[in-house]
C-alpha cells in the first residue's frame, strides 16, 4: 500500500501556471495524474513510468510536464498555458505495472485530490 498526498492546486486565469505535488510514502513503479471535472468521468492526464518514460493525454501535450524527485519522494505536474477546460479535481495514483492512462480502473492508491480552477 502506498499513501499519496497531493497539494498545489489553486485558482488561476487562463494562460497561467500551477505546479501540483504528490508526496508518496514509498517508491512505486508507475505514477500518474488524473483529473475529474464536475459531471464528467475521471480522465488520465500524465504518467511517469519507472523506466524513465512519460505519457500524456493529447489535450495536455506541450503544456504539462510530469516528473519525479526521488530524493523527496514527490511526483510533480507542471501545468503551463492553462485553459478553463483544465479545471477539475486533480488526483495522483500509482501502479506496479504500467497501465494506460485511459484504463483508470487499473490504477490504485488514490490520493485525496487537489482542486484546480482556471478562469477565462
Amino acid at each position: 500500500q502506498v499513501t499519496l498526498v497531493e497539494s498545489g492546486g489553486g485558482s488561476v486565469h487562463a494562460g497561467g501556471s500551477l505546479r501540483l505535488s504528490c508526496e508518496y510514502s514509498k517508491y512505486i513503479y508507475t505514477m500518474g495524474w488524473f483529473r475529474q471535472a464536475p459531471g464528467k468521468e475521471r480522465e488520465g492526464v500524465a504518467a511517469s513510468i519507472g523506466d524513465g518514460t512519460t505519457r500524456y493525454a493529447n489535450s495536455v501535450k506541450g503544456r504539462f510536464t510530469i516528473f519525479r524527485d526521488t530524493a523527496r519522494n514527490t511526483l510533480y505536474l507542471q501545468m503551463n498555458s492553462l485553459k478553463p477546460e483544465d479545471t477539475g479535481m486533480y488526483s495522483c495514483a500509482a501502479s506496479w505495472s504500467s497501465p494506460p492512462l485511459t484504463a483508470v480502473q487499473l490504477w490504485g492508491n488514490w490520493g485525496q485530490g487537489t482542486q484546480v480552477t482556471v478562469f477565462s
